[in-house]
């Protein structure tokens, strides 16, 4: 792995059982393995590795991934992205949790520009940000009203470092703004009881489930392939589909100098097999007629309900750009603080 000291500390958590397992693969310069097939560096957020796990091993079965061997690297998802835009981490191929964190690799040449041009926009797995609650639900969580309530301990990750809690928030602002008529005060005032709620911010959506399910905070506000999953794992937990959520689209392309079985191997990623992993895994499937039972789901035989109100990126918030700006801006070069960053400000909880 070819990390910076700053991004090897952050995602070295991530990355362990990766590296670990990759002792025994060398290869040189070019990306060639001493046997002689193909190493390809996969960089992604924290979320898809068991997913990924199984869809590398199943593509290597192929004809097209015949001796092709993978570099992980699994983490935050901004600080995956920032990490290769900065030239410390090798990628071939990218899996971000945000469209903003793979548009900066376009800005920095690192990915072409056509990159979301195909069927699927460059859209390989689906979720919906839920509620996770303790075993049976003690505090009786029925929605997004009932975590804001005093005493309710809230567990999200950062929004300054993961893509999930970015999800997270656009998807309880936009409840808010649902339930009162389109207030944007109201809706405002519902991040303010929502961050003076928040126990804990980690630095990402893996570390805010583990925080939670080391004993932190009353719900955790996640991805629902992240419930499902813990479950599969035997986490002792519930979930929610609150009535109003969002749909989560998590972004996919190679970079310009990546071998080619890289494209292959994003080519593979929509083929009912791969899909099907994901699906094993807790995502929503992109293509359809893929189908199954879903072990860790409410209903394994339906395992992914469709909610009352389903927000979208584009729909509801302008798209990724729009949204990024509004609600997420750092304030740097004189800009103004974004909605969520303000909130953070004035709460004093800024996060991990």
């Amino acid at each position: 792995m070819k990390l910076t000291p700053q991004a090897s500390r952050r995602l070295a958590a991530a990355s362990l059982a990766s590296l670990v397992a990759l002792t025994a693969c060398s290869t040189n310069s070019d990306g060639a393995t001493a046997e002689g097939g193909v190493s390809l560096d996969l960089v992604a957020y924290s979320t898809p590795e068991t997913a990924y796990n199984e869809i590398t091993a199943n593509f290597a079965k192929t004809t097209e991934g015949e001796g092709v061997e993978f570099q992980t690297s699994y983490g935050p998802s901004g600080d995956q992205s920032r990490a290769i835009s900065e030239g410390g981490q090798a990628a071939d191929f990218v899996n971000f949790s945000l469209e903003g964190d793979l548009t900066r690799l376009v800005d920095a040449d690192l990915v072409a520009v056509d990159w979301n041009a195909g069927e699927h926009q460059g859209i390989v797995a689906d979720s919906v940000v839920v509620i996770v609650t303790r075993p049976g639900n003690p505090l009786g969580i029925k929605g997004w009203e009932d975590i804001v309530k005093p005493g309710v301990e809230i567990v999200s990750p950062n929004p300054g470092s993961s893509g999930g809690a970015r999800w997270n928030l656009l998807a309880a602002y936009g409840h808010a703004l649902e339930v009162n008529g389109g207030d944007e005060k109201a809706a405002r005032q519902y991040l303010v009881d929502f961050f003076n709620n928040a126990v804990a911010l980690p630095g990402s959506a893996r570390d805010a489930l583990t925080s939670f399910t080391s004993g932190v905070g009353d719900v955790l506000i996640s991805y629902e392939n992240e419930a499902i999953l813990a479950r599969q794992n035997d986490q002792e937990l519930d979930y929610i589909v609150p009535d109003e959520t969002l749909l989560i689209e998590t972004p996919a392309a190679v970079t310009k100098d990546a071998e080619p079985e890289a494209q292959s191997f994003l080519d593979y990623l929509y083929t009912d097999e791969a899909q099907a992993s994901f699906q094993k895994y807790g995502y929503r499937p992109v293509v359809d007629g893929v189908t199954g039972e879903v072990d860790g789901a409410n209903d394994p035989a339906d395992p992914f309900p469709t909610p009352k109100v389903l927000f979208t990126i584009a729909d509801d918030f302008g798209g990724w750009p729009a949204a990024a700006e509004k609600f997420f801006a750092d304030g740097e070069d004189g800009e103004p603080l974004g909605l969520v960053a303000e909130v953070q400000q004035e709460t004093g909880k800024l996060g991990e």
